[in-house]
């Protein structure tokens, strides 16, 4: 059984920085991508960042990149999303997402397995 557990996240204010973990079990993850995508109020869920499980090649959406960095580490078969800079807009549930595909892709249907979420809030 496939299992994202997120955690981290929390309350910051704007300029600060976060950390996100997801650690991922129950199944290889070669050839797979494991994205940060996020859902803030009101508004439809969209991808963030994302990353190649066995190459480690990163993805960003514009708005993030320069500012947060993605890594995974195969040993402990978790991958993090670390988040500087915050702004307001930031401002949402993140959530973990694992999928059979060569690259993140900001598609949602291209991922099979989701975690929980976790909150983020950043105050201004």
């Amino acid at each position: 059984q496939v299992q994202l557990v997120e955690s981290g996240g929390g309350l910051e204010q704007a300029g600060g920085s976060v950390s996100l973990s997801c650690r991922a079990s129950g199944r290889t993850f070669d050839n797979w991508s494991i994205s940060w995508f996020r859902q803030a109020a009101g508004k439809a869920r969209e991808f963030v960042a994302g990353i190649t499980w066995t190459e480690g090649k990163p993805a960003y959406v514009n708005s993030v990149r320069g500012r947060f960095t993605i890594s995974r580490d195969n040993a402990k078969n978790t991958v993090v999303l670390q988040m500087n800079r915050l702004e307001s807009k930031d401002t949402a549930i993140y959530y973990c997402a694992a999928g059979p595909t060569h690259i993140p892709t900001p598609a949602i249907s291209d991922y099979d397995y989701w975690g929980q979420g976790t909150q983020v809030t950043v105050s201004s």
